[in-house]
C-alpha cells in the first residue's frame, strides 16, 4: 500500500536527511478544491482524490524552474529587495505561445541569498507582484544539489563524459544525490502549496528537477504535467553508468508528457527505457507513446525558438544602444567570423581557435583580413576542468595573435565579460559568418539570433546594409541541438580541425547569392518556429495526453523511486478472490482455461516444468465433478503431456489448440484445417538465416508450427529483427496456408485455423451438446495468443452456446491493454486465485496419483 505521507518518499530513496532549515509559514493557497483541507500537512497528507470537482473551474498552469524568471537586487539602503523581470529567461517567454486565458504562475529559486526572516516577505511580494512562488534552498543543499550533482554529475554525464577517474569527473557521491533529492522535495513542497490539482497543469523544465514528477504524482494520482528536457539526453551505454539510473528513469515517466528538442534525445531516452525498464514505444498517428502501468506517457519532440519580438525590439535600439558604426569603422576591410558561447568545456571554443589557426595556415590569402570575434559569457559551472580549458584558450589566443597578427590587425579578439543582447546585435550585424563549434549542445540558439539579426528590422532599417539583399552563413557543430533544423548551414565535425577550418574558408569565400537563399530558408524557419510556436505545440501535446485523466481510475503502489500510478479503463478491474469464489460456489458446470507460461509458470523461471503445488492444485480442481479443466498452451504436446503427467483429468490443448486431448486416457485430436507442412521447407531456412545474424536468437520446432525465439538477444537488435522476420515470412508464405504471427519476444508460423480462440469455442459447444452448459467460464492468459480467448467469449454468448447468465471470469496476466475485463498482476495472483478456488472445490480424497489440495 501507498505511505500516507509523501515525505517517506525521501527516507525510502536515499536514508535520512537532516532538518533543511526552520519551518516557515506556508503561503495561501491561490485555489483551493471543494472537500480537501487548503494547507496541506507534509506528515499527515495521503493522495489527494481527484474525486472532488473543484470550486473553481479555471485552466492555470504552473511553470516549474530552478530559476525564477525575475532578477533580484537589494534596495541601495540594504532594506529589502527589488525585483524585475528577467527578460531573457526562457520559462518568461514560452507564456506568449499559452491561451490568452490562462493564469501562469512560476515556481523557482532565486540566484541571490535572502535570509530566513525576509523570506516570506519576498515571498509575499513575488506571488502578488509577479505570480512567482520562491523555493529556498539552504546554502549546504544548494551547493551539493547544484554544483554538486547537477553541474559534477548529470551535466558531464549528459554530455557525453564520463568520470573515469577521481580526478577526471570525479566518482559519484552519495550525499549529492541526497541534496538533490531534498532539493526537487522543497520545489515540490512549493507547488503543493499554491496548486489546485483539478484544473492545473504543471510544466516542469530541465535535468535540475528531474524527480520532481515523483513527488508530485504521489501526493496527486491525476494531475496534468509535463517536463522537458533542454539538455542533451546521452546513449543508453553512457546512461547505464549513472548509479541512480532508474530512479530518474521511472520518476520522469510519472509526467505524462516528455519533451525533448531532437529525436536524437528522445531516441536515447526510448532506449535507455527500453534496455533498463522492459519497456517499448509504440507510434500512433504520429504521437509516441510509452504504455506505462496503464497511462500513456507522450514523447514530444520540438526544437525550442527564440523570442522574434525581443529581437526585433532590440533590433531597432542596436544603434543608439551600440554604435554599430564604430564596429564597423573597427573591423574595416575585415571579413568578421563571430563566436558566442558560454565559457564550460562542451561549448569547443579552443577548438574553433585551432581551427582559425588552421584556415590562415591554408589560406594565407586571409592573413590580415580574416578575424574571429569570440564572446565568452562568464562560466556557470566551476572545477579544474573548467580552469584548464580557459588556460589553454589563452594560450592558443596568444600563440595565434603574436603568428599572425600585425600592426593594426589580430586575427582573434577575445571578449571575455558579460555582453547584453543589444551589443550582441551589433556584432551579428557585422559579421559575416558565425561559427559554432560546441562538442554537445542541447540546443544553442545563437544561429537563430545571428539569422533574425542579419534580416534587420524592415520597418526601421534604412540604412545600405539592410536595405540590399538579407545574407547569413553559419557554420555549425553536427552536435547541437538546432543542427538538423538548420538544413543550410555547412555541419562539421568540430573534433576535425581540417575541416572545420575548410568549412570556414568556404562560408566566407561562397557567392553572394548562394548566401542569400541560405539566409532566406533559414528565415522562414527560424521566424515561424519561435518560442511561442513552440511552447504552444509543447502545451496541446499535454493537454491531448491528459484528456483521458479523470475518465481512468487511479491509484498509486510502490516505495521511494519505484512508486508509479496505476491508470486503468473503469471497466477493467482486478479480479477479487471473493468476486470469483462467490460466483464459483453458485455454478453447476465450469469451465476453466489456463494458460502456462507468464500465468501458472512465470516467464523469468529457468525451469519451465511446473511445481508440484501447480499440479496439485489442478487435480484439485479437476477432482470436482463440475470442472472442465484445460491447460491451452503454445508448447508442444510431448513436454506438456510428460509435465502433467499426474493429472489424468486434466484437459490439454497443445500448440495453441492445434492438439487436443480431452483427459490422460483420451487420443490427441488433431484440430487444424490441413496437414500440408511443406510450407516448413520455406520458413525454415529463413528463421536459419535471422537466428544466425541475431546473436541470442534461436528456433523452436514443433509439429506444427516454427517459432524464432529472440528474448536472449539484444534488446534493441532482437525487435528490430523481429520485425524483419515477419515482413519477410509474411512475403514469401503469402500463398501458404499458414498465419505468420508476433508475440512476446517470438515471431510464429503456425497452420491457419488454429488458435485458443477456437479451442476455447470447441470446449465450450461440446459442454452444450452433452447438457453441461457452461454457467461459469474462468479465462486466464499473459499475451497476445490469449486474446483469442476473451474475444471468444463474446460470440459464444451470441450464438447461445453460453447462456447470457453465464459469470464469465476472461482474466489477463499484467496491468496492459486487453479484451478481458480482469486482471491479475503476476503468477503468484493467479496460483492465489486457483488456491482460493481449490479451497471452494468439492474434491474426492487424494490418492497417491493425484494429491488433494495443499
Amino acid at each position: 500500500m501507498m505511505s500516507k505521507s509523501y515525505t517517506n518518499l525521501l527516507d525510502l530513496a536515499s536514508g535520512n536527511f537532516p532538518v533543511m532549515g526552520r519551518e516557515r509559514r506556508r503561503l495561501p493557497r491561490v485555489m483551493t478544491v471543494a472537500g480537501v483541507i487548503s494547507e496541506l500537512d507534509d506528515d499527515q497528507a495521503g493522495s489527494v482524490s481527484s474525486d472532488v470537482p473543484s470550486s473553481i473551474i479555471q485552466d492555470r498552469i504552473i511553470i516549474v524552474a530552478n530559476q525564477l524568471p525575475v532578477k533580484a537586487k537589494r534596495r541601495p539602503d540594504n532594506k529589502g529587495w527589488s525585483f524585475s523581470w528577467d527578460e531573457d529567461s526562457l520559462v518568461l517567454q514560452l507564456k506568449d505561445g499559452l491561451p490568452e486565458d490562462m493564469e501562469v504562475l512560476y515556481v523557482g529559486s532565486l540566484s541571490v541569498e535572502v535570509d530566513s526572516n525576509e523570506q516570506d516577505d519576498v515571498s509575499a511580494l513575488l506571488l502578488d507582484r509577479f505570480k512567482c512562488v520562491p523555493a529556498f534552498l539552504p546554502p549546504d543543499i544548494l551547493s551539493k544539489f547544484y554544483h554538486g550533482f547537477c553541474k559534477q554529475h548529470l551535466w558531464p554525464l549528459f554530455h557525453y563524459m564520463l568520470p573515469f577517474s577521481a580526478t577526471h569527473g570525479g566518482r559519484f557521491d552519495r550525499s549529492l544525490w541526497e541534496a538533490y533529492v531534498a532539493a526537487n522535495k522543497i520545489f515540490s513542497q512549493r507547488v503543493i502549496e499554491v496548486i489546485n490539482p483539478e484544473d492545473d497543469y504543471v510544466w516542469i523544465h530541465d535535468y535540475h528537477l528531474m524527480v520532481l514528477p515523483t513527488f508530485l504524482r504521489r501526493m496527486f494520482n491525476r494531475l496534468r504535467m509535463g517536463f522537458f528536457l533542454h539538455s542533451p539526453f546521452p546513449s543508453s551505454e553512457i546512461y547505464r553508468t549513472l548509479p541512480v539510473r532508474e530512479e530518474i528513469l521511472k520518476a520522469l515517466l510519472n509526467a505524462d508528457l516528455i519533451g525533448f528538442h531532437t529525436f536524437d534525445y528522445a531516441r536515447h531516452f526510448l532506449s535507455c527505457c527500453s534496455r533498463m525498464l522492459g519497456l517499448e514505444y509504440q507510434s500512433k498517428r504520429g504521437y509516441i507513446g510509452l504504455d506505462y502501468f496503464g497511462r500513456t506517457v507522450g514523447i514530444k519532440i520540438m526544437p525550442v525558438g527564440i523570442h522574434m519580438g525581443q529581437i526585433e525590439s532590440v533590433l531597432k535600439l542596436a544603434d543608439k544602444e551600440w554604435r554599430v558604426g564604430e564596429l564597423k569603422q573597427q573591423f574595416e576591410g575585415k571579413t568578421v567570423l563571430l563566436g558566442v558561447d558560454d565559457m564550460d568545456i562542451f561549448k569547443g571554443v579552443n577548438l574553433k581557435l585551432l581551427a582559425m589557426e588552421q584556415m590562415l595556415k591554408q589560406h594565407p590569402k586571409w592573413q590580415g583580413k580574416a578575424v574571429l570575434v569570440q564572446i565568452a559569457n562568464p562560466a556557470r559551472g566551476r572545477g579544474k576542468d573548467l580552469e584548464e580549458t580557459q588556460a589553454e584558450i589563452q594560450a592558443s589566443i596568444k600563440r595565434i595573435n603574436e603568428n599572425f597578427g600585425r600592426t593594426g590587425y589580430e586575427p582573434i579578439v577575445f571578449i571575455d565579460r558579460p555582453v547584453s543582447l543589444s551589443e550582441r546585435v551589433a556584432y551579428y550585424t557585422i559579421a559575416e559568418c558565425v561559427v559554432v563549434t560546441a562538442v554537445r549542445d542541447g540546443m544553442n540558439l545563437i544561429p537563430y539570433e545571428y539569422i533574425v539579426c542579419r534580416q534587420g528590422n524592415s520597418l526601421s532599417d534604412s540604412n545600405s546594409e539592410h536595405s540590399g539583399p538579407k545574407k547569413s552563413m553559419l557554420v555549425v557543430s553536427e552536435f547541437i541541438g538546432c543542427s538538423p533544423s538548420l538544413s543550410g548551414a555547412i555541419r562539421v565535425n568540430p573534433w576535425n580541425i581540417e575541416s572545420t577550418a575548410e568549412a570556414m574558408n568556404e562560408a566566407i569565400s561562397m557567392v553572394e547569392p548562394e548566401k542569400q537563399l541560405r539566409h532566406e530558408k533559414h528565415y522562414r524557419y527560424v521566424s515561424t518556429h519561435d518560442v511561442a510556436y513552440w511552447s504552444r505545440s509543447v502545451f496541446q501535446d499535454m493537454e491531448r495526453t491528459c484528456k483521458e485523466h479523470f475518465r481512468r481510475r487511479c491509484w498509486g503502489i510502490g516505495l521511494g523511486f519505484g512508486f508509479r500510478v496505476i491508470a486503468l479503463d473503469p471497466n477493467f478491474r482486478k479480479l477479487t478472490i471473493d468476486r470469483i469464489v462467490s460466483a464459483y460456489l453458485r455454478s453447476k458446470n465450469r469451465a476453466i482455461l489456463l494458460d502456462y507460461d507468464g500465468t501458472v509458470m512465470p516467464q523469468t523461471s529457468i525451469n519451465k516444468s511446473p511445481s508440484q503445488e501447480v499440479i496439485s492444485l489442478i487435480n484439485t480442481l479437476c477432482g470436482d465433478v463440475k470442472n472442465t479443466v484445460f491447460v491451452v498452451s503454445g508448447r508442444g504436446r510431448d513436454s506438456l503431456s510428460k509435465w502433467f503427467s499426474p493429472c489424468k483429468k486434466l484437459g490439454i490443448a497443445a500448440e495453441h489448440g492445434y492438439f487436443v486431448r480431452w483427459s490422460a486416457d483420451k487420443d490427441w485430436e488433431v484440430c487444424g484445417q490441413s496437414n500440408d507442412f511443406g510450407w516448413i521447407q520455406i520458413a525454415e531456412p529463413v528463421m536459419k538465416l535471422y537466428t544466425e545474424a541475431t546473436d541470442g536468437s534461436s528456433i523452436e520446432t514443433k509439429e506444427s508450427a516454427l517459432v524464432w525465439h529472440h528474448r536472449d538477444a539484444d534488446p534493441g537488435f532482437g525487435s528490430s529483427q523481429a520485425k524483419e522476420l515477419l515482413d519477410h515470412l509474411e512475403s514469401v508464405l503469402a500463398n501458404e496456408p499458414v498465419a505468420v504471427k508476433s508475440g512476446q519476444y517470438i515471431v510464429e508460423v503456425k497452420p491457419q485455423g488454429v488458435s485458443k480462440g477456437v479451442v476455447a469455442e470447441k470446449i465450450f459447444t461440446s459442454m452444450h451438446q452433452t447438457g453441461k452448459q457452461a454457467d461459469f467460464v474462468l479465462c486466464v492468459g499473459d499475451d497476445r495468443s490469449d486474446e483469442d480467448m476473451f474475444e471468444i467469449i463474446g460470440s459464444a454468448r451470441t450464438n447461445g452456446v453460453l447462456s447470457s447468465n453465464t459469470s464469465v471470469f476472461a482474466c489477463t496476466v499484467g496491468q496492459k491493454p486487453s479484451k478481458a475485463k480482469y486482471y491479475l498482476d503476476d503468477p503468484g495472483d493467479v496460483i492465489a486465485m486457483l488456491y482460493a478456488l481449490a479451497d471452494a472445490s468439492d474434491s474426492p480424497p487424494s490418492s497417491d496419483g493425484e494429491p488433494g489440495s495443499a
